[in-house]
This record gives structure tokens, sequence and C-alpha cells, in this order.
């Protein structure tokens, strides 16, 4: 199981930093006086890519750079994100970047990613059906696979968490929304090499709850879809590699619903003036919900990214639920 010492992380923190500046974590009166609880909002939605993922795209690319320099390039599935991140990071390293997104993928993000120098190509009816085809192709062209969970992914990811728990040591909880894990991963694996007694609260979509049903089951769980506009969550098949490290080092796993997230969007928006895509607002959500329970804590929430399309950001303004 992946470990990361502070010296990793440090590393790994330097390396992010040279592309990357550090996120703010900010507690805002007006938010923490809704929630009651004291809510400390980690921003990566103002990273330059809009979501946290360009940490990890970043160590990934550096590490396929340094160990097969002779890949002219890679290849990979994503719903937007993650795709936005490799894009950057692979033109950055003069990298050729093939990135693949199944049908009905936010067409604000596919814009995003093919203006970061990706390839885009539309393959399937959800992520893990896209993500089956990209590892088909990139054997059949010699193009690096980026896996949706890697140690090098992770270990650029945790960066953000670094920076929090650097920043606000002593908070009681923090919740993270899971969509393959590098999310949530990097947040225990950055506590643990911190000392930090911190608990880790995973969240995801009541409609695509795979993490939670596996960590309840002991065991992987799919699940037959996963239709949710919070697309970022939007798993039905958990990563075997991440449930293992969450299903130990997360206090627990929390379901939001569609309504939640969108509900948690406005009252990002009202509180902050922050925009947050479904998946960023999820924690947030997570946190309403269990927010008697957190009454008098310091809390941080994970704000993973604001890459929502103009449409259905308009929906959940206008007090309605995005449908997928």
């Amino acid at each position: 199981m992946i470990r990361f010492s502070r010296d990793e992380l440090d590393a790994a923190a330097a390396r992010v930093h040279q592309l990357v500046p550090p996120t703010p974590q900010r507690n805002w009166p007006l938010l923490s006086q809704r929630l009651g609880v004291e809510t400390w909002v980690k921003h990566e939605n103002h990273a330059p890519t809009g979501a946290f993922k360009v940490r990890g795209g970043i160590t990934f690319v550096d590490w396929l750079k340094r160990t097969q320099p002779e890949i002219p390039g890679l290849c990979t599935a994503t719903r937007g994100n993650h795709g936005q991140s490799q894009a950057m990071a692979a033109t950055a390293a003069g990298l050729r970047a093939l990135i693949y997104v199944p049908e009905g993928n936010s067409v604000e993000k596919n814009a995003a990613m093919a203006a970061f120098g990706a390839e885009l190509v539309v393959h399937g009816s959800d992520f893990d059906t896209a993500r089956e085809e990209a590892v088909r192709v990139a054997a059949a062209e010699g193009l690096a696979i980026v896996p949706p969970f890697h140690a090098e992914l992770v270990r650029g990811v945790a960066t953000y968490a670094w920076e929090l728990f650097h920043a606000v040591p002593d908070l009681d909880t923090v919740y993270v929304p899971i969509g393959c894990g590098s999310g949530i991963c990097g947040t225990i694996l950055a506590r643990d090499a911190l000392g930090l007694a911190t608990k880790i609260v995973g969240v995801v979509s009541s409609e695509a709850a795979c993490a939670k049903l596996s960590v309840e089951a002991g065991r992987p769980v799919e699940t037959p879809s996963a239709r949710t506009f919070a697309d970022g969550m939007a798993v039905r098949v958990p990563v075997a590699e991440a449930l293992e490290i969450y299903q130990q080092g997360a206090d627990r796993i929390v379901a939001v619903s569609d309504a939640e997230v969108a509900e948690a969007m406005r009252l990002l928006f009202a509180c902050t003036h922050n925009v947050a895509e479904g998946a960023g607002a999820a924690a947030l959500a997570a946190l309403r919900q269990e927010g008697a329970a957190m009454a008098g804590r310091r809390v941080g929430v994970i704000l993973s990214g604001g890459n929502v399309d103009t449409e259905v950001f308009r929906e959940v303004l206008s007090d309605r639920v995005p449908l997928v």
C-alpha cells in the first residue's frame, strides 16, 4: 500500500509549486455562520485548470519523463479535470496527450482539455467504458497509459492536503469528495505523514456510491450506473488500490444526493461568491448533512474544482437540480 514520508511530500510540493502556486484555504465568516461550524474551505477551484487534478498531472509527467524518456506521449480517460491536468502537464513537457471522454461529457470541460493541448476522443456511454478503450489504444499506439490512480498522481494531489494541514494543523475533520480516489487517498496519506489526528470523511454521490458500498461490504462493489450531474464523482467501479487506503484511513463515507449538492453549490456562491462544480460542492453538502454533529468543531471541506458548465450552473442558481 502507498505511503509517503514528509520528505517525499515536501519534494512533491516543491515540484508542483514550480507551475502551480499554493491555493488558499479560507474560513469564510458567513459560511461558518450559516453552518454553525467553523469551516475552512480549501480552494482547489483556484488552481490553473480550475481543479485539484493539475497537481497529480505535474508529478506524474515528471516521473514519466525521468523513467520512460522514450515514450512519445500519454493516453487516459477522464470526465474532465484529470484530462485537463494531463494535457497541461504533457504539453508543457513536449508530449502527446490523447484523452478519452464518454458521450455526453461536459462541453466546457471538453473545450478546456482541447485548449490545453489534448487530442480529444469521445467513446462509450460512461467513464469506465471510455477508460477501457483508452487502455486498448495506449497499448496499440505505444503511449503511456495514465491510470485513474497511481502513486505519482496521488503524491502530487496530496500536496493540497499538505498545504491545508500546514496552514490549519488542528482541524478536527476534513470532508473530501471521492471519484476514483486520488483526492481522499492523498489527504489520508498527507495526514499520516504529518502525524495528525484529523478525521477524514469521504463523500460520494448517492447515485454513484461504489466507494461507500465497497467499504461497507469489505470488498469492491460495482454499481450498475453513475447518473449524477456531479460528474467528478460519477464512477461506478471502485479502484482497488484506492479502496485499500480509504477503507482503512477514512473515518466514514457519506452519501449526498444531487439535490444536496445543488444546495451546497448555491450556498458556496451566496456566502463566498466562489463557483463550485458538483463534486467540488459535495464536501460541503456532507458537512451540511452532518452539521449538528460537527457543531463546535473546526472542519475543512475540499472545494475540489469549479469547472461547471454554464447551463448546469444556471439550473442550480435557479433552484433546480440539473437532470442527467
